[in-house]
């Protein structure tokens, strides 16, 4: 959009149309249009499917500024919420509420989250990467990397640290693929929710009944302490079953897409045992990937001057972490995958109250991924042309459907 009015003079019909679509040929970069609005200024006026025209922030500055402000909610009952679909049957867990009830919930998850307690988890995440190579290494020297490694991996770690039964992993992945879906209808996910929601209350009754060291037993210790609701456990332990495996499965399968596809970078990842250079790649991958593409949704509840604008009370916020992370003002060159980059402060996890709770954890897969499986197979390859790969563009964490791989 080239229009020289003020955002807020723009008429609806006029603001661009918001998720925008990425180019085909440029699968890892976000969306041309929305680069475009970042152009254009940081704050822009965009139109969703229900018609509404909530700012976009578009640069890395005024994102932060922004979550970091105690006049911005999350609660998405608000009027003026922009929210991504119809909210039939959506969760309505810690992460849409403010504080102090989102701080209150929150708390109660944080603890096997630390630095401290994930490094501890270490050595089981080693074993179970290794494992999974193990029988790819055994089979046929080709196989999906997504269901062969990719989703198993996080899979395997959330339900171990929940107390899921892992043998019920296609169960709750069809259903979560069906909740984060933009184009499922609201009633194919309002029903996922609601299977979701029976499956973890089912559950959350056996933990209450027998408890064992997992965090659904401390959720359950906590409901017969009358501290938490036996629905509010269970929506809980939804939001920390679907986050714990999707978005980390997608960065395993789109950031080793993203490698093969610059084997120089591939070959710095691969060639160290240096655990600060592989740290440092795993920024920079969630940095350049940054694989939640919806934005983070907001509303103001005051009116807020930012960047010579003024965002009424009540008008919604997105916040798209993925172009703020293509910020040059911050990342020089920024469209450039450059795994010696200082890529520390990017926003791929959010920021402010709400920045992802499980990020220590999500790390530390990546870490034991990203530094075993190109070592343990060099020869790893791509097994089909890029342009024959369908991508994840319709639902809120963006990825890969599948990953044919050879070696």
């Amino acid at each position: 959009m080239t229009s020289t009015a003020r955002p807020e003079e723009v008429h609806p019909s006029a603001a661009p149309e918001f998720p925008m679509s990425r180019a085909a040929a440029c699968p890892f970069d976000p969306p041309p249009a929305l680069k475009a609005e970042q152009e254009q200024g940081p704050l822009r006026k965009v139109r969703l499917w229900d018609g509404t025209t909530p700012w976009l922030v578009t640069r890395y500055a005024e994102q932060r500024t922004l979550l970091a402000d105690p006049r911005i909610s999350a609660d998405v009952t608000r009027p003026g919420y922009p929210s991504p679909a119809p909210l039939r049957g959506t969760s309505f867990s810690f992460i849409l509420m403010d504080d102090p009830e989102h701080a209150r919930q929150r708390r109660m998850v944080t603890a096997p989250f630390t630095i401290r307690r994930v490094e501890a988890l270490r050595p089981a995440v080693q074993k179970i990467v290794d494992g999974l190579i193990d029988e790819m290494l055994s089979g046929p020297a080709r196989t999906d990397l997504v269901q062969a490694f990719a989703l198993p991996v996080p899979s395997l770690v959330i339900c171990e640290l929940l107390g899921v039964p892992y043998g019920d992993h296609d169960f709750f992945q069809v259903n979560s693929k069906t909740l984060i879906s933009r184009s499922a209808p609201p009633e194919a996910r309002a029903a996922a929710h609601a299977d979701l929601i029976g499956y973890l209350d089912e559950l959350m009754g056996d933990k209450i009944a027998g408890p064992a060291d997992d965090l659904l037993s401390g959720l359950g210790t906590r409901v017969e302490a009358g501290e938490l609701s036996r629905r509010e456990a269970a929506e809980m332990g939804v939001l920390l079953l679907i986050a714990g495996h999707e978005t980390t499965a997608n960065m395993i399968a789109l950031g080793t897409l993203a490698l093969l596809e610059h084997p120089d970078q591939l070959a710095l990842l691969r060639d160290t045992g240096d655990a600060k250079v592989v740290s440092g790649a795993v920024e920079e991958l969630l940095r350049y990937l940054n694989i939640t593409h919806g934005g983070r949704r907001r509303v103001a509840l005051e009116d807020i001057e930012i960047a010579g604008e003024v965002i009424r009370a009540g008008e919604g916020i997105i916040v798209p972490n993925d172009i703020g992370n293509r910020d040059p003002e911050v990342f020089p060159d920024p469209d450039r995958l450059d795994l010696r980059r200082d890529a520390r402060r990017h926003v791929a996890f959010g920021f402010g109250v709400h920045q992802c709770v499980g990020q220590p954890l999500a790390r530390m897969e990546l870490q034991v991924v990203y530094s075993t499986l190109y070592r343990r197979i060099p020869t790893l390859r791509l097994d089909t042309a890029l342009e024959q790969l369908s991508f994840k563009h319709d639902g809120s964490v963006y990825g890969v459907h599948e990953l044919p791989v050879a070696w």
